[in-house]
């Protein structure tokens, strides 16, 4: 069953349902599943980082072919989200979910043999190997965060969406911070980076068919969610004059209309400086302090993990704040917008200052501080598509995800080329300078209008 299909049933047919086994707040299972799969996501795109100098060895590969292996799931994720976030508004979360991740997991334990595919394909090439793998692995994990918008906006109440949207996004900085310890322990302990790829792409199978137990596209089709629940779940007491709800919104919103508007165009934008910060580090900080500081694989561990220990704060903290700001204020824009252009002012000073240092331990207090700055309106870059369009999440946000991803690919791929000419201060500098534009842009964002004349809501 569509989403579409099931919109229309709300509370009544849940009346008759037995109260016994049910829990009063399901739908934090919810997010806390999703959160799960988002660490499971994260920790398998980034894991080949730790993987980077026998990789390098084996297949003969300099800093700029190996930037271009990194990058390659840019382009994949790229498009995966894109589609992604249409499929999840037509045939519903759940039938994304199970997609994605088999898909993904099973194109993880490819990447053991990518190379090898590649010599004996492709005239000899295993960086041509890695290519394909990459690629189809990004497409499959790129409908992850257009899929979670949304689940979010058929599970969350209207008053919590930005601490709901920031659970989402907890897999972030979490997965990012676990993969480090993980593929450094399955390295050490396999003694081969080819079993570490096979692992964790088994881990993703096992999880999924928990997943697809517990997990349903809207809450009215949940056993385990009482007629209370969903009546909050749905509620629109306390929605402000341009926020919108899936409940209240009567407009049939075409997909190009995304491109007439102003809040959703610089609202990608600016989340596009938050992917630049993220995959800067996910992918170059391992090789980085191994270059410049001489750290071995035995410490890469802990200091891989030093980037995104904050981030896990500030990405839940950053929802609440949020939130509060539009209890407090009653303006959607200081909420989500001047709350996040001024999380990127904050972010561009910390990475203007990392090239002026010289302790490991300075550049990585800063960077984890930058990070966690960056990380702080994570959740804003989607509260403001919901707040905006919430019938179209899935495509709006699998557009804005199009756009935020070309970091993806530029962020590896540039660092590369940086590094090779200039060294690597010059990849602090370009990210710098990426969220500096991504602050600019969330000046003009205003959520819950679409085009320059705001519309509202037929019932709000």
């Amino acid at each position: 069953m569509t989403t579409r299909d099931a919109l229309p049933r709300l509370v009544s047919h849940k009346v008759g349902r037995a109260k016994k086994s049910l829990k009063p707040n399901f739908r934090f299972t919810i997010f806390g599943l999703v959160v799960v799969i988002t660490v499971i996501n994260y920790v398998d795109r980034g894991a080949i980082s730790y993987a980077a100098n026998p990789m390098i060895d084996e297949f003969n590969l300099d800093t700029v072919a190996w930037g271009q292996v990194l990058g390659y799931f840019g382009y994949g994720y790229m498009f995966g989200a894109l589609i992604g976030g249409a499929l999840a508004d037509r045939k519903g979360p759940r039938w994304v979910w199970f997609w994605a991740v088999l898909l993904w997991s099973i194109f993880e334990v490819g990447m053991a043999f990518a190379g090898n595919i590649g010599i004996a394909l492709f005239g000899g090439s295993a960086l041509a190997g890695f290519a394909v793998f990459r690629i189809l692995f990004g497409v499959a994990e790129g409908p992850t965060f257009s899929t979670i918008n949304r689940t979010m906006a058929n599970w969350a109440t209207v008053r919590e969406r930005g601490f709901a949207a920031s659970l989402g996004l907890l897999g972030t900085p979490l997965g990012a911070l676990l993969a480090a310890p993980i593929a450094v322990f399955l390295l050490t302990a396999t003694g081969d980076w080819r079993w570490m790829f096979i692992i964790l792409g088994v881990v993703g199978l096992v999880w999924l068919i928990f997943f697809r137990r517990v997990f349903t596209d809207l809450p009215e089709d949940n056993p385990q969610v009482s007629p209370d629940e969903l009546r909050r779940i749905r509620s629109t007491d306390g929605m402000l004059h341009d926020e919108r709800s899936i409940v209240t919104e009567e407009e049939k919103v075409p997909w190009w209309s995304f491109f007439k508007s102003r809040t959703l165009v610089f609202n990608a934008i600016g989340y596009f400086a938050f992917q630049y910060v993220n995959f800067m580090i996910l992918t170059w900080t391992p090789k980085y302090l191994q270059d410049e500081f001489g750290f071995n694989l035995g410490s890469l561990w802990y200091l891989g993990m030093i980037p995104w220990i904050g981030a896990c704060f500030t990405v839940l903290l950053g929802g609440k704040i949020s939130d509060w700001l539009r209890q407090r204020t009653g303006s959607l824009w200081i909420a989500r917008s001047g709350f996040a252009a001024g999380s990127l002012l904050l972010t561009t000073l910390c990475f203007s200052l990392i090239p002026l240092v010289d302790s490991v331990w300075a550049v990585l207090l800063i960077m984890a501080i930058g990070n966690a700055l960056n990380s702080l309106p994570n959740a804003v870059y989607w509260i403001v598509i919901i707040d905006t369009a919430p019938t179209r999440a899935g495509t709006f946000g699998g557009i804005s995800h199009f756009v935020t991803n070309i970091a993806t690919i530029i962020a590896p791929t540039l660092t590369g080329f940086l590094v090779a000419l200039h060294g690597y201060n010059s990849m602090f500098i370009a990210t710098a300078v990426a969220t500096s534009v991504g602050m600019l842009a969330m000046i003009f964002v205003k959520p819950g209008v679409r085009n320059k004349q705001p519309q509202l809501s037929a019932t709000a």
